[in-house]
């Protein structure tokens, strides 16, 4: 059975009575192998939760998230068909797709346009759905939300006369976990957290392994055909044994690395927020990051923001955080962080987001 949390938002009307808006969460990206979208859905709720807000959580735990069939199953059929059962007011998609009939207002949350920027080597079909599909669905929506201005200014650029005023950069929150990690520097771990695909640009830090010869990469989340593309440029490059796969990590794990590496890594060539920087920021752990998208917005002067054609710039940055240079200022700016990338206050915006809609 589905399980449901269920009760009403609470807001007075503008006739002063007590009114009632019911909202339902699409949440199956936190279904197995939660990535940055799955960690933005179940850090909302938890927001939402904690506030006394209330919403019907809508999932199936049956259907793997990360095979087309299935997830388009789930969006196009399941999806709103539970959302009319439960009686909710307002449906938020917080993956990025949406049903092509729906039967209430819909909220979505749009993290960026990558499959129409950068993902040509996908199936035709997942390009299509994520890219053009998702895209016209944005035109019904009641409201959008983006993770950064970058995604916004991205989103207007490909729907031309699309209405500014619907869209609403509401940057997330970081969980709060690891605000708590203690850190000690291995002085070796290059860390790298995300899906192993293209845009992420892994194959970048495998041939800095050849500039730096104590230094080992970690790369953590779920592989893509990509991952095997690097393990390849690594054996060719006589680096393999320093540069480790380590697939989706439970939590306690994944805590204990952002504790111990020396640094995280970002080389994205595009990123609509990129949770890697954040939750570096909020752990004290030293960041470089390129300077591509969104990346730059989210770094401000907490990580080392370095282009990617500056090789020789990236070398010695990464140098430097292996040697510990960077560690009292990751340190030194950990509280701004955690306070910038707080649950609560993105949640706040988005509640007030469904009162506008739902009014």
């Amino acid at each position: 059975m589905q399980p449901r949390v269920r009760s009403f938002v609470r807001c007075v009307g503008s006739q002063g009575f007590l009114e009632f808006m019911k909202i339902a969460l699409d949440a199956q990206l936190t279904v197995g192998s939660a990535t940055g979208i799955g960690e933005y859905a179940s850090g909302l709720m938890t927001a939402l939760r904690r506030d006394r807000q209330d919403f019907v959580v809508l999932r199936e735990p049956r259907l793997d998230p990360w095979r087309f069939d299935r997830r388009l199953l789930w969006d196009q059929v399941l999806l709103p068909a539970r959302a009319g059962r439960c009686g909710a007011t307002l449906l938020h998609c917080l993956s990025g797709t949406v049903p092509l009939l729906h039967s209430m207002p819909v909220v979505a949350t749009v993290h960026d346009v990558a499959w129409l920027r950068v993902q040509g080597h996908a199936p035709w079909y997942a390009r299509r759905y994520f890219g053009k599909f998702s895209l016209d669905r944005y035109r019904g929506c009641a409201a959008i939300v983006t993770d950064s201005a970058f995604s916004r200014d991205e989103l207007l650029a490909l729907l031309p006369g699309l209405d500014a005023r619907r869209v609403y950069v509401v940057t997330p929150g970081v969980s709060e976990d690891f605000g708590r990690v203690p850190r000690q520097s291995d002085q070796r771990t290059i860390l790298v957290v995300g899906t192993v695909e293209r845009r992420k640009n892994l194959a970048y830090l495998v041939r800095m392994l050849t500039k730096l010869p104590q230094a080992r990469v970690i790369s953590i989340g779920p592989a893509t055909p990509y991952r095997e593309a690097c393990a390849a440029l690594a054996r060719d490059l006589g680096v393999a044994d320093r540069l480790v796969f380590r697939g989706y990590l439970e939590r306690g794990e994944l805590l204990a690395l952002y504790g111990t590496a020396a640094l995280a890594a970002v080389p994205s060539v595009y990123e609509g927020f990129g949770y890697a920087v954040a939750q570096a920021l909020c752990a004290g752990l030293p960041c470089v990051s390129s300077d591509r998208a969104s990346l730059s917005e989210f770094a401000g002067d907490g990580a080392r923001v370095i282009s990617l054609e500056d090789e020789a710039g990236w070398t010695d940055a990464l140098a430097g955080a292996l040697r510990g240079d960077e560690e009292s200022h990751a340190a030194q700016i950990r509280e701004s962080a955690i306070s910038r990338f707080s649950w609560p206050a993105a949640a706040r915006k988005i509640v007030e987001i469904y009162r506008l809609v739902d009014g």
